[in-house]
Parts: structure tokens; sequence; C-alpha cells
């Protein structure tokens, strides 16, 4: 009868402290959290490499985020993109003339003076053959409240082909 009270009461307390902890979890609003996703400092930096090659396609990556998504000169996007440029957004067409379209059209991004410094937050900038990521931290807000929930990362890869993108891809869902 001891042996059986002892496994009863063991069984009990596992069950109480298994049943605190979820309840803990599903009560918490942090229970959830991560650490921040923090930009680096010195954004410009993160796209040279020794590497010749990464070099260069890291500088294509540069002013594609810089002069383009940031600035809004997408009139300048034959610089950067080829004219077949993959697209895999499913927002935006394939082709240089359907990704101008998307951001000029669709989403009326209005031009304004290219920064001599980058000033989009950035995270990491990853070259490896002929690819390269770029890493954004990404603040998700409340709908309603605008009060910031949590960050992630957004991200843009590029393939870059003959010194422009030829081919991107990105995290965004279709809207």
């Amino acid at each position: 009868m001891k042996k059986q009270t002892y496994r009863f009461k063991k069984s009990l307390v596992l069950g109480a402290t298994l049943t605190l902890s979820v309840l803990s979890i599903a009560l918490s609003p942090n229970s959830y959290a991560q650490e921040p996703v923090i930009a680096v400092d010195h954004a410009d930096a993160l796209f040279s490499s020794s590497d010749p090659r990464l070099h260069a396609n890291k500088q294509v990556a540069y002013h594609i985020v810089k002069d383009l998504l940031e600035a809004g000169h997408w009139e300048q996007a034959d610089k950067y993109l080829s004219k077949r440029y993959i697209q895999h957004n499913p927002n935006a067409a394939s082709g240089l003339d359907g990704v101008v379209k998307y951001f000029v059209e669709v989403r009326k991004v209005q031009a304004k003076p290219i920064p001599e410094k980058m000033t989009k937050p950035i995270v990491a900038v990853i070259a490896e053959g002929d690819l390269v990521t770029v890493m954004y931290p990404l603040p998700v807000r409340d709908k309603t409240t605008n009060q910031l929930l949590y960050t992630t990362t957004w991200f843009d890869t590029w393939r870059i082909v003959d010194g422009k993108a030829d081919e991107h891809w990105d995290s965004a869902l279709k809207n």
C-alpha cells in the first residue's frame, strides 16, 4: 500500500507540474517570444568580399537594395536586373518589365534621392557561387493596435548572371 501511495503521489506531482507548465506556456503572452532580430551598424560593409567574383555579385545586390528597393529608382533597373529576370515572388511577374511594373504601378513606389550609404536595416549578406542572400529584420505588428509583437527575418536571394540579377526569391506570400 505504501508503494502504491508513493506512485500515486509521484504521478500527482508530475501531472501537476506538467499541467502548470502547459498552462504557463498557453497563458503567457511572451511564451513564444524569441530574441529580436537586430540589424548591423554598418550594412554597407556586408556587401564586399575579398573574392572578386563574390564582391561583384554582392555589389549587384547592394545596388538593387539601395538604389531600387530603398530609393525607388526603378528607371535604373536595367543596370542591375537581366531582361528575363525570373521572379519567384508570387505578387510580381517575371521579366524586367514585370518587376518594374510591380513596383512602379502596383506598389506605386516614388523615387527619392539615392542615399550615400544604405539606411535599410540589414542583418547579414551571404554570397556563395552565383547566389547572394540579403537578410533584413522584419517587425510584425498587431493589425489593430500597431503594437510590435515580435521580429522575424525577411530575405531576398538573387542569382547573378553576367553582372545582373537573373533570378529572385524572397519570403513573400500572395497578397
